[in-house]
């Protein structure tokens, strides 16, 4: 917060920029810790005329760490279509492609973002009439939620290493202050 402090205060001195300041938010992020967990369904309805149908199988697994410094990563998320023989018509992959990235903006635990997750399309189904690009982008939406739950999810908190220096008489205090924010003491040097 500090450094934030002061550079607020050298816009407004040097540059002349006022600037409307809130509390610091933490980045927290969503995830999942259990690989390999398949997710069903199948998105129908039917309302006189045109339907709607889009069936999807996803499988979630955490990314590893050379998937996450691959290429075809983008926003810390692998999409891979498994599809083969024509399950789901090409035209509908994207959709089903676009209804995850769309669903890990806000993740099911808390509404932060989805990060480090793979999600593998292994099977699914059409209908010649009533399936839609909107049909299966729910399919896959609905897949993830209910897949993301059963994968172990976790929320995860940013954490930062700090080496505080201070004289004996106030390290009660300050062991403290650093108690009362969550961190954890991992060493202590007496020399001076």
């Amino acid at each position: 917060e500090l450094h934030l402090d002061i550079i607020v205060d050298r816009m407004r001195r040097e540059f002349n920029v006022e600037a409307n300041v809130g509390k610091p938010q933490v980045a927290y992020r969503e995830t999942i810790r259990k690989s390999d967990v398949k997710s069903d369904y199948k998105h129908a309805k039917q309302s006189g005329g045109k339907g709607q149908y889009g069936h999807v199988v996803i499988e979630l697994s955490p990314m590893t760490e050379e998937e996450r410094k691959s290429e075809n990563v983008k926003d810390d998320f692998l999409f891979i279509n498994d599809i083969t023989g024509g399950i789901i018509p090409k035209e509908f992959i994207p959709s089903v492609e676009k209804g995850l990235r769309e669903t890990i903006t806000s993740g099911p635990i808390a509404g932060f973002p989805v990060v480090g997750v793979k999600v593998k399309l292994v099977f699914g189904s059409y209908h010649d009439v009533d399936s839609s690009e909107m049909a299966f982008k729910l399919a896959a939406s609905m897949a993830f939620k209910q897949g993301f739950a059963k994968a172990s999810p976790v929320l995860l908190e940013p954490i930062m290493k700090v080496e505080i220096v201070s004289p004996e008489d106030y390290l009660g205090d300050v062991m403290g202050d650093v108690s009362r924010r969550r961190g954890v003491l991992q060493g202590q040097d007496d020399s001076p």
